[in-house]
C-alpha cells in the first residue's frame, strides 16, 4: 500500500473518527457513530482505498 493520505488529511480523519466513536460511546448518537472506525483506520494507516480509484493523493510525495 502506497501512502496517499497527507498530514492535514490524516489529522482530520483521526479527529473525526475519534469524535464519532466518542459520541457513540456516550450515547449522544446511535450505533452508526462506530462508522468513525473507518476514518480513524485510514488516518492511522495513511492509506485510503478509495483515493487510488479516484486518482487522488493528498500526500506531498
Amino acid at each position: 500500500m502506497k501512502t496517499n493520505v497527507g498530514t492535514i488529511d490524516r489529522v482530520i480523519r483521526i479527529l473525526l473518527g475519534l469524535l464519532l466513536i466518542g459520541l457513540s460511546l456516550t450515547g449522544t448518537i446511535g450505533l452508526w457513530g462506530w462508522i468513525g472506525v473507518v476514518p480513524l483506520a485510514t488516518g492511522v494507516m495513511r492509506f485510503c482505498p478509495l483515493y487510488p480509484l479516484l486518482g487522488i493523493s493528498t500526500c506531498s510525495k
